[in-house]
């Protein structure tokens, strides 16, 4: 196994913006190789960190990396979309500030095993969570062929999905496709020869179509923006990093909503149901990284940053 150290993303705009007090209780709901959660912590005296994550490698990575604040940290092994659980069981009824980092860690690309990567051969796997039932195998060789293109078009938003998962099926048909490689080859036979031509890698949006759908992480980010915000506490913020734009749409009206208050229709002269704003938005635009963050980690690209704060 690969060695679980993950550069973590804006990481001094993160910091930052969650206003962190000695005193505070903070979540990082997906904490990784603890890169955010180790500065969180290390600014915290009689505060209290609560670290999440759904991969067991992570957290016994974060567990290491966090030891020297081992009085105030509390890891879970847990999905973020079940934060509010998290908190009801551990007796924390609000929190100073919830950070979330909803991109794919370093070590699971690049970990061959973990069936995330279209570079290398693995068993088609791609789950977060060892211990899921749902395989990236499961999607590509049972999932209907018109349930394979919408998530192909929606999640990975792939204009040759219709013939990708023609192709899929076809070779599913004649023997299941067990390894990554062999996706990869099906999903090259299925495109034009001047798709191949392009500088990204033919396979690249398929498989972050089938990443999502394995993980439901849209639902899970869907879920957070509902649960999340109510367990703040007055001031408190919510740090969101998204790196594809369906996430950042789910993130971007989750937060607008919550900051509106009002649901009236446009048209009625006056307020009638009563809802008053949750959040205010720290930042109308998204947060991204500076040249100098790009020129160390060009897996940064992509990141945005979007923050509120509890009314």
């Amino acid at each position: 196994m690969t060695e679980f150290h993950h550069v973590s993303v804006l990481l001094d705009e993160c910091i930052d913006n969650l206003n962190i007090k000695p005193d505070g209780i903070y979540v990082d709901g997906t904490l990784g190789g603890a890169g955010h959660s180790s500065v969180i912590a290390s600014r915290l005296t009689t505060g209290r960190l609560i670290g999440i994550d759904r991969d067991t490698n992570a957290l016994k990575a974060a567990g290491e990396r966090l030891a020297p604040y081992a009085d105030r940290v509390t890891l879970v092994h847990s999905n973020f979309s079940e934060l509010d659980r998290v908190l009801e069981e551990l007796g924390i009824p609000g929190v100073d500030g919830i950070l979330l980092d909803l991109g794919v860690s370093s070590p699971q690309l690049d970990e061959a095993e973990r069936g995330f990567s279209y570079m290398a051969d693995a068993p088609l796997d791609m789950r977060m969570n060892q211990s899921d039932s749902l395989s990236a195998w499961d999607v590509v060789n049972t999932w209907p062929r018109e349930e394979l293109r919408r998530i192909l078009y929606e999640y990975g938003e792939e204009r040759y999905a219709p013939q990708i998962a023609s192709a899929i099926e076809r070779r599913r048909n004649e023997k299941t496709i067990e390894s990554t490689l062999e996706l990869v080859d099906v999903i090259r036979s299925a495109m034009p020869p001047h798709a191949l031509r392009e500088k990204q890698h033919p396979a690249k949006r398929s498989f972050q179509a089938i990443r999502i759908a394995v993980n439901d992480e849209l639902g899970a980010v869907g879920k957070v923006m509902e649960t999340a915000i109510p367990k703040l506490n007055e001031g408190g913020r919510l740090c969101i990093i998204t790196f594809h734009s369906l996430e950042d749409r789910i993130v971007k009206n989750g937060m607008a909503a919550n900051a509106r208050g009002c649901t009236c229709p446009p048209e009625f002269p006056v307020c009638v149901c009563g809802n008053k704003p949750k959040v205010k938005l720290i930042s109308r635009k998204p947060i991204v990284s500076g040249k100098e963050e790009l020129d160390r980690n060009p897996r940064a690209r992509s990141a945005k940053l979007r923050v509120c704060e509890k009314l």
